[in-house]
């Protein structure tokens, strides 16, 4: 039987980016283990704080899992080797793990085991090619990939895109790379009227006022600043009645965000809510005139994939990985033109046919992305190994 660890490290009590794609996959994974006939183990690496204090004990949120695995190295120290490619310490920590056929590593590095077929995930590159879009700890993220490339037998990634950018800044053959997409956190009928009606008088917003929305991390990368633009200008010229509502933790970078919201003469109009359950953000989704998601570069987009499975119109982006999420079910802008923003968004609130035709459309299309779909296309790609 195949025997298969993977990398829970990046999950945590509330998981987002990484850590919820790397949850949703160990769960799709454990679901199919009979039918496939594997066996799917976790590996958790501690923190640092945890680590120094001697407390090597698994989270509870992961307990859930049978084959638990430890490795009593905190990430800090472990990236800190694999930047400088100390593969034989490493190899130390192989027996942690179980010996499984199949190593998993899921956030930009994998161990250098000797006795397993070692797999890991690239999701985007960002920091090759935007640097100016990332904090510290990521612009450190290039010399571990590649010191982890000497050792990796299977690289996998979420979008076409990043495949073809892995293969022009990394020089990885396009046989070595799988492609697995993401899916949504929601499903269709995921509210319910009642469970709607309760969740309102949960969060501090009037939802008698229509309003354009936004769901992600609030940083530079997602190009809040254009929607920003974009709102002011049809606020200005066609005294638009809506709110704008941004839904997302502060990342890096966001003060020139807050300043530009600040600057906005509509800046009592503009909502930021930081982070919330995902029932509220399901709640925003659902109720949103429009989505707006300018974002100048991602790996997947999977705000944009939850707006359209919840039935909210879509304009975003026409770069990197976004066209292959919404095909031809919503309305793709260049992210620096801020008018072109403006006018997609004026299109569907003037355009009550547009706007069911964009909602129907998503609908579709989201039906095509399921975490199962997720894992399936996961074991297949190990499979191409043995």
């Amino acid at each position: 039987m195949l025997k298969i660890v993977v990398d829970a490290t990046p999950i945590d009590a509330k998981p987002s980016g990484v850590g919820f794609y790397v949850a949703n996959l160990i769960s799709a994974l454990a679901a199919l283990q009979t039918d496939e006939n594997f066996q799917l183990g976790i590996v958790y690496q501690p923190g640092l704080k945890k680590w120094l204090q001697g407390d090597l004990s698994f989270p509870n949120y992961l307990k859930q899992y049978s084959q638990q695995n430890i490795l009593p190295l905190p990430v800090r120290i472990s990236d800190l080797l694999l930047a400088l490619a100390f593969k034989p310490t490493l190899s130390y920590f192989e027996k942690y793990l179980g010996f499984p056929d199949i190593l998993h590593g899921t956030n930009y590095s994998v161990y250098p085991c000797s006795k397993s077929f070692k797999v890991m995930n690239i999701y985007d590159l960002t920091f090759i090619k935007y640097p100016n879009y990332i904090d510290s700890v990521v612009k450190t993220y290039t010399k571990r990939v590649k010191h982890c490339l000497q050792w990796t037998d299977l690289v996998l990634t979420i979008s076409e895109s990043s495949k073809k950018d892995i293969i022009e800044y990394l020089q990885v053959e396009p046989e070595k790379i799988h492609v697995t997409p993401l899916a949504s956190r929601y499903y269709p009928n995921y509210l319910s009227s009642e469970n709607i009606q309760t969740l309102e008088k949960q969060v501090e917003y009037n939802f008698s006022q229509k309003y354009l929305l936004f769901v992600s991390t609030i940083e530079p990368r997602k190009n809040i600043i254009t929607i920003i633009k974009a709102f002011n200008f049809l606020k200005n010229k066609y005294k638009l009645e809506h709110q704008l509502v941004l839904i997302g933790k502060k990342g890096w970078n966001y003060e020139p965000i807050f300043a530009a919201i600040d600057n906005s003469p509509w800046k009592n109009h503009i909502h930021h809510l930081d982070y919330l359950s995902n029932e509220l953000v399901a709640l925003f989704y659902s109720k949103a005139d429009v989505f707006v998601y300018p974002s100048y570069y991602e790996g997947f987009g999977l705000p944009v994939l939850e707006a359209m499975t919840l039935g909210a119109p879509v304009v975003t982006a026409n770069t990197s990985s976004i066209p292959e999420v919404t095909g031809d079910a919503a309305i793709l802008i260049d992210p620096n033109d801020p008018m072109q923003l403006a006018e997609a968004i004026l299109k569907i609130i003037s355009d009550a046919q547009l706007r069911q035709e964009l909602i129907n459309k998503g609908k579709e299309r989201a039906k095509l992305f399921s975490w199962e779909r997720t894992a399936k296309e996961t074991l297949k790609a190990y499979r191409t190994l043995f």
